[in-house]
């Protein structure tokens, strides 16, 4: 077969034969990649394209029988299904192999907000005045004599009420610590 019979024979699945195949196969084809792409429809609908593809580039398989279309139909999306995944493992395995000294770790901003949490509950359990000292002092980082003038008492009393305050708080803490270690290693907690 020459070069312009085999074009011509192209053109004839172009425009017949394929339109066909997919009107014939294409809902099965496309429920087939979805099982296999455990429901991700982008990824289903690049399987099937790309198997339409294949189909167009071997014309002998489209115009064979509908038993034999569909079984070499469903072969190459799983075969195409596989180099998917594949291209993929290695692209993913390629970001993670890099190294990502940039990018923050996502834990540790977990850590964070958890911790601001507890803190925020255990302020909550001490007296106003030592809260609002702590507040005034770390939280909006005024200085001592800042605060004595804002709430109208001596520097002295200031440093005293961030002190137990903080002591308070460190108690608080460190208690919260402890049961949420006792909870996490109770049989219960399964």
């Amino acid at each position: 077969m020459n070069a312009a019979t085999r074009h011509h024979e192209i053109d004839a699945v172009d425009q017949e034969s394929l339109t066909e195949l997919w009107r014939i196969q294409g809902a099965g084809l496309m429920r087939f990649a979805l099982r296999l792409t455990l429901g991700d429809r982008h990824r289903a609908a690049d399987i099937v394209q790309e198997t339409l593809i294949r189909a167009w580039r071997h014309p002998e398989v489209v115009t064979g029988h509908a038993e034999e279309i569909r079984s070499w139909l469903f072969t190459v999306s799983r075969h195409v299904a596989i180099d998917m995944w594949r291209t993929r493992m290695r692209r993913d395995r390629k970001l993670i192999d890099e190294p990502m000294a940039d990018m923050p770790n996502p834990v540790d901003r977990i850590d964070q907000v958890i911790t601001a949490m507890d803190v925020r509950a255990a302020l909550t359990q001490l007296t106003p005045e030592h809260r609002r000292a702590i507040v005034e002092t770390y939280y909006l980082g005024r200085s001592v004599p800042e605060v004595a003038k804002l709430l109208g008492i001596p520097e002295g009393t200031v440093k005293s009420r961030v002190y137990y305050g903080l002591r308070e708080l460190r108690l608080l803490l460190s208690q919260s610590s402890d049961e949420q270690a006792e909870r996490a290693h109770s049989p219960l907690a399964a």
